[in-house]
């Protein structure tokens, strides 16, 4: 990669014909014209070779507990610096970070030119086990993702992401040497969702997971929102959780979330407690042995609990371990194999 002033050269482009550039880092599959920006808004083709505009544009840094992401399986108990460059390839209704995800739609992409060097140099300083590329797509600030990963790798540390899933296979396989934990948003079943709530598709997600789960050895986790009255259904999570099971397979952590109106999308009620047990309810009828339920208080639904005999493995409170009593990746009371990252 070769910069142009504060500019840095993309990655996974290919020249086209009238100076065009072909993106496939994402399943938009953009076809750019010479001064002009992809759907992201933030990889623009200039004189016919495609640029990053984000890459010296950091706008959050900070140590997050690792469950925060959500990753429960992945170094449980550790923290893990997150940072992100503002941009995204969805436009989600509900999103919670749209302050710095769809800043590049108004025109702005603001931030600070933190080099890989600096932020590798911060999370050991921090005392960060992994670094987290999340709040906004990390598949958009690819470029600054993939020189702090090898650069983090060689300095003994995990890489993660949290991501929409829409990326291509070329990219799951541009960062599988180097990503040791992904959480993808699974964030319906069906296209009409995809279409109206996010202005994106769901199957390039569907087959993302897939690809990852049985070509990769990059961690594994899903998360799916639950709004009220768009995805709830009990036929649409039966659906979800059939295809975790039989694509991704039975040990895939789920976390289930609980929705709180934000953003364009207001005019609804907080998701029913009801409608998160009958989430959680499904997802174990169909087989899933790992399911957690976010931002709802007490109940034990965020413990993870050993499916061999039922003893209680790690305990949480929020986003905090209470109690861990894994060994060497086993239950100690029947010593069945628990999957995970670095338990």
């Amino acid at each position: 990669m070769v910069t142009q002033g504060q500019l840095k050269e993309a990655v996974l482009w290919k020249k086209d014909g009238d100076n065009k550039t072909d993106c496939f880092l994402c399943n938009w599959h953009c076809s750019i014209s010479p001064g002009k920006t992809g759907r992201c808004f933030v990889r623009r083709n200039i004189e016919g070779t495609l640029y990053s505009l984000n890459y010296d544009k950091v706008c959050a840094a900070n140590p997050d507990p690792i469950e925060k992401k959500p990753l429960f399986h992945f170094q449980p108990g550790s923290r893990s610096f997150s940072i992100a460059a503002p941009g995204c390839n969805f436009r989600c209704e509900f999103c919670q970070n749209w302050q710095i995800s769809q800043m590049p739609l108004e025109g702005q992409i603001d931030g600070q030119a933190l080099t890989p060097q600096l932020i590798v140099k911060a999370t050991v300083q921090s005392q960060c086990k992994s670094i987290a590329y999340t709040y906004t797509e990390p598949t958009i600030f690819m470029e600054l993702c993939a020189e702090t990963g090898k650069l983090a790798k060689e300095k003994g540390l995990a890489n993660v992401f949290v991501s929409n899933g829409f990326m291509t296979i070329e990219a799951v396989d541009f960062v599988k040497d180097w990503l040791n934990g992904i959480n993808i948003d699974l964030k319906a079943f069906t296209e009409d969702y995809y279409k109206r709530l996010c202005k994106a598709r769901l199957q390039p997600v569907l087959d993302t997971i897939e690809y990852i789960a049985k070509n990769t050895d990059i961690w594994l986790e899903i998360t799916t929102l639950i709004v009220p009255g768009e995805n709830d259904s009990d036929e649409e999570l039966k659906q979800m959780a059939d295809f975790l099971v039989s694509r991704a397979g039975a040990d895939v952590p789920w976390h289930i979330s609980r929705f709180f109106p934000q953003y364009h999308y207001t005019d609804s009620v907080p998701t029913p407690i009801e409608t998160m047990q009958k989430a959680y309810s499904v997802g174990k009828e169909a087989g899933l042995k790992y399911i957690y339920l976010g931002n709802v208080a007490g109940g034990g639904y965020e413990d993870t609990v050993c499916p061999g005999c039922g003893e209680v493995l790690i305990q949480r409170s929020g986003y905090y371990i209470t109690k861990n009593k894994i060994k060497d990746s086993r239950c100690p009371a029947c010593s069945q194999k628990i999957p995970g990252y670095q338990l």
